[in-house]
């Protein structure tokens, strides 16, 4: 007796049908709440010619730099690693932004020499971690207090040195006032960079404190922004703030059940 097998093969989803059921619904909504507020805020306040090149230039770096970036620290709360490959774009638009305003020299050397090598390792690395039960997951866990301690007193110290360095040797620019804006600016910037390094180690090594290490980077960022008038760049340190609460909750809750599932 002949049986007819009616088994259909299993059809391959395509991107719009995988971001649908990946991302949950408040993952969607804040989403696209930041694309409406950065669309907005390009409209509103649109950025000024400077050294030589159109402000309209300026503004769609901006927004492309918003957009993405806030994608890819979507994908870090979820544990996803693909968020460290896709950082990469941002890296070549905020060197290209920075080269083009000639400011914040030090978050421009941490970008080129560290954070587009760092996260292609990154990338890799959290590949070898993988949640055994989710695949989609990378394994995240904390650190020590001590570590915690070092990393605070080494972020003063090299704010302080490569501050005056920078203020020092920085070249003029249309984009800021005057000099002692120029000085403030730097010391913040490298504020910035010793921050940014550090939480890329710790978000390199899975740990949760990478979060609240962002927590200080958006707030030092922010007064920047706002010194140089960079209305546009504050939807991107909202979504941070709201997304990097998001991150910290979901990873803490994530490291206490994997520790409770250790100890049975």
């Amino acid at each position: 007796m002949d049986t007819e097998l009616n088994i259909e093969p299993k059809r391959r989803k395509n991107l719009w049908e995988w971001l649908k059921g990946y991302f949950t619904t408040y993952e969607k909504i804040w989403m696209l709440s930041m694309v409406v507020l950065t669309v907005a805020l390009a409209i509103l306040f649109p950025e000024d010619d400077t050294n030589g090149v159109s402000g309209l230039v300026i503004t769609i770096l901006y927004v492309f730099d918003v957009l993405i970036g806030l994608l890819c620290e979507l994908l870090f709360s979820k544990q996803n690693k693909w968020g460290f490959l896709i950082y990469n774009i941002v890296e070549v638009i905020e060197i290209v932004t920075m080269i083009i305003l000639r400011t914040r020299f030090a978050s421009m050397a941490v970008a080129m020499f560290y954070w587009i090598p760092a996260h292609t390792l990154g990338f890799f690395q959290w590949r070898r971690f993988q949640d055994k039960k989710d695949s989609k997951k990378t394994v995240v866990r904390k650190l020590k207090a001590w570590q915690t301690v070092l990393i605070f007193a080494l972020t003063i110290i090299w704010t302080l040195v490569i501050g005056y360095l920078v203020a020092k040797y920085s070249p003029e620019t249309e984009f800021y006032s005057s000099d002692t804006v120029v000085k403030v600016i730097a010391y913040m910037d490298a504020c910035l960079s010793i921050m940014s390094i550090i939480d890329g180690i710790l978000m390199f090594f899975r740990s949760n404190e990478s979060w609240w290490t962002w927590y200080l980077y958006i707030a030092v960022e922010t007064a920047i922004n706002i010194i140089s008038g960079q209305w546009i760049l504050l939807v991107y340190k909202l979504g941070y703030l709201t997304n990097t609460t998001y991150g910290i909750i979901k990873w803490t809750k994530y490291i206490k059940e994997n520790e409770a599932s250790d100890a049975t």
